[in-house]
């Protein structure tokens, strides 16, 4: 697989991990599906071990999110720039905590968010908690899962 094909593929990882933080694009099956185009282009033991993987933990993702509340982010306040803090969060903590980093930089993310919006730290931590009951852990879960997966196919490809 060629150096172009490679960054197309990562493009539309990156485009899956943006689309788990949008509601409405199924980001996690964005990324499924760039990791089996990458392993049906590039046919090798460590690619059908990344795809096998990546299926298994967005299929155990998906029964995770199912036995969680719905979605209702909206409703409880939640705008796309929280979003955007949480989704930045989750990657810093993702590549400086490596994996396990990712789930306190999300909830950094949405705390600083509330917390430039609101002001004081109590009100704050009452939002973070509304926020993570309306659907926050179901879009951590996904999100979570996605940078596993990115993780897998980036440490397949520059190692593998």
């Amino acid at each position: 697989m060629g150096v172009a094909e490679l960054l197309l593929v990562g493009v539309v990882i990156l485009l899956g991990l943006c689309g788990v933080l949008v509601p409405g694009v199924p980001g996690s099956w964005l990324v499924w599906a760039a990791v089996l185009w990458w392993a049906l282009k590039d046919p090798q033991p460590v690619s059908w071990g990344v795809l096998v993987g990546a299926t298994a933990v967005l299929l155990l993702s998906q029964v995770v999110r199912w036995a969680l509340p719905p979605r209702r982010l909206r409703a409880s306040g939640a705008t796309p720039r929280m979003g955007v803090y949480a989704g930045v969060g989750a990657l810093l903590g993702f590549v400086l905590i490596p994996v396990l980093g990712a789930i306190p930089g999300f909830v950094g993310g949405v705390y600083l968010h509330e917390r430039l919006r609101l002001g004081r730290p109590a009100e704050a931590m009452a939002a973070l908690r509304t926020a993570m009951r309306s659907g926050g852990s179901s879009v951590l879960t996904e999100l979570f899962t996605c940078l596993l997966i990115a993780g897998a196919w980036l440490g397949a490809t520059i190692w593998g």
